[in-house]
């Protein structure tokens, strides 16, 4: 299995120091690395320049000429890794993931003992995901697959891994051949819903894991879950979902409706627990606008002009035609 890791970076210049410090000592190494800078203003391309050195041929770095959110950086790093015909996985997370040393062993460990089940179907693996306390983030606590048949519970449970229907990108492994088949994340979403649209894409006919056994650090500021108030960005949350709900191919009807009335629920949640209502009301006004009245745009044409190397331009043309945007 030859792995590369895609790590998308944004003005955090230290914490982006210690994610690829902690790459580069995995006790299983990565074959490659591609660092996506969404024109950071911090000085983090000059940190990457600087760890990259050592890395040699294997290691690209690629600095976008503006910010494409999280999304856009995404779709060209993992556009840029599918790119080269060898790769089997593609591994990504933030500059403010930080792998334990195990983290690449772990996972592949799971999928090896997955194909000794006798199937090798996986599309996509979770890392357990850490706050700096050591407890479990509660912004990237997995959940069990709902309708997972009792053949996919007991080949997960052989491997001591849970089966999974999406996941974050705060390190998640993609099955590089899975995404040529099924496209990119969608550039257009910017912030927030990307990975849980993307990811359930790929699951969709497909099996997932979360795999204790590889374990990261999310270095957020503070321990909070994916309720907690946003601010302004709910405008992304109300939007995306919007999107991912009318317009994604990801989820089934019946899935739809489930995770519309987990979705309501958790809004509810976000606006009891804010400081600033009216902003939040803002934010939903808006983003429930631009969610029902606007599709996503092509992520061609959001990355045409964002400084996209000519091979992973290559790569996002030829996946908007499979129909991801």
């Amino acid at each position: 299995m030859r792995v590369t890791a895609v790590l998308v970076a944004y003005n955090r210049r230290e914490l982006l120091r210690e994610s690829l410090e902690a790459l580069a000592a995995q006790s299983r190494p990565v074959d490659r690395l591609v660092v996506v800078d969404n024109a950071s203003t911090d000085g983090s391309d000059a940190v990457a320049a600087e760890l990259l050195e050592a890395w040699g041929a294997q290691a690209r770095f690629v600095r976008l000429t503006e910010n494409t959110g999280g999304a856009g950086g995404f779709a060209v790093g993992i556009a840029a890794a599918v790119a080269e015909d060898d790769v089997d996985w593609v591994w990504v997370m933030d500059d403010d993931t930080v792998p334990g040393p195990d983290a690449l062993a772990g996972a592949l460990a799971a999928h090896e003992r997955y194909r000794e089940t006798g199937q090798d179907d996986l599309a996509v693996m979770g890392s357990r995901v850490v706050w700096t306390d050591g407890e479990d983030h509660p912004m990237n606590t997995p959940k069990a697959k709902i309708r997972a048949d009792a053949d996919e519970r007991r080949r997960a449970a052989e491997v001591g891994a849970m089966e999974i229907r999406s996941i974050s990108f705060v390190s998640a492994f993609l099955r590089a051949a899975r995404v040529r088949e099924v496209g990119l994340p969608i550039a257009d979403y910017f912030l927030w819903n990307d990975d849980f649209e993307f990811s359930a894409r790929l699951l969709r006919g497909a099996r997932g894991l979360y795999v204790p056994g590889s374990v990261v650090t999310h270095k957020t500021a503070k321990r909070g879950s994916s309720d907690a108030d946003p601010g302004a960005r709910f405008y992304y949350e109300v939007r995306n979902k919007l999107w991912v709900f009318r317009r994604s191919r990801a989820l089934a009807p019946w899935e739809k409706l489930l995770y519309s009335a987990a979705t309501a629920r958790r809004w509810l949640r976000t606006f009891r627990a804010s400081a600033d209502r009216a902003q939040l009301r803002e934010c939903l006004r808006r983003g429930w606008r631009d969610g029902w009245t606007h599709a996503p745009r092509p992520s061609r044409v959001v990355l045409r002009d964002a400084g996209v190397p000519v091979d992973a331009m290559i790569e996002v043309e030829r996946m908007s035609k499979l129909g991801s945007r």
